[in-house]
Parts: C-alpha cells; sequence; structure tokens
C-alpha cells in the first residue's frame, strides 16, 4: 500500500502576508510582485483572514471603491481553513472541493507554514499520474 501524502510534502512555503488595514492596492502589489493569487491576512502577525486577487476585483468593482483607500479587510474571507503540516493530501482535497476552496493555509500553532493552493493540487495530480 502507498502511503498518503502528507500537505507538508506538497504545500508552497508562504512567506508572504498583509496586516489588514493596508490597502486593496498594497495587497496588489504583493501579489504582483511574488506572482501569487492569495494572501494571508493578519491583525499585528495573528492571521484573520485571507484575500484573492478574485475578492480584491469583486470589491473594486463595487461603486464608490479607490483601492488605495480600502483596506483589505473589507475584501478579506475571515478565518479561512486551515490545516496542520501532517494533515494527509487526500483529507485536504477533498475539504476543498466539498467546499471549493480555492486553498488552504497550512499552520503549526499560531505559525503560518505553508499554503496549499488549487494550483499545488494540480501538480501533485500530475506527478500521482505520471507514476502510473
Amino acid at each position: 500500500m502507498v502511503p498518503t501524502p502528507l500537505i507538508s510534502n506538497i504545500m508552497s512555503p508562504c512567506p508572504y502576508f498583509i496586516e489588514q488595514d493596508q490597502s486593496m492596492s498594497a495587497a496588489h502589489a504583493i501579489m504582483r510582485r511574488h506572482g501569487i493569487r492569495h494572501l494571508p491576512v493578519c491583525e499585528h502577525g495573528k492571521l484573520v483572514g485571507l484575500v484573492s486577487a478574485g475578492d480584491l476585483h469583486l470589491v473594486e468593482t463595487l461603486d464608490d471603491v479607490e483601492p488605495n483607500r480600502v483596506s483589505v479587510k473589507e475584501a478579506m474571507t475571515p478565518d479561512p481553513h486551515q490545516v496542520r503540516p501532517n494533515a494527509p493530501l487526500r483529507e485536504v482535497v477533498q475539504a476543498m472541493a466539498e467546499h471549493k476552496y480555492g486553498c488552504v493555509l497550512v499552520t503549526q500553532g499560531a505559525e503560518i507554514v505553508g499554503i496549499f493552493t488549487t494550483i499545488d493540487a494540480l501538480r501533485a495530480f500530475a506527478v500521482l499520474l505520471s507514476d502510473g
């Protein structure tokens, strides 16, 4: 029997985050600079939410929204789904599919150690297909 891969072996490191009081424009800048689509949102270093490029775009389409003046807090999803590094890949992708999550955050205690996105899932799937 093949051992179940753990999320820690497949996740991407998550070295970037943004404070909730920073502007949506600042979040866009971080995402563009690092080629990412999801960004953990913190309050004084503590995880409070997650914002995606899609979230930012949706809020920006509303009337009277100025991305330089509106905070990330207004666009974020509070309390994002989190898993521990030893979570089995199978359980994580099942939860993502069931709840339609674009990503999950991998946390160890209060520390964000990684992120697992649909792109990471597709990469893992490609590896599994090539080994078969």
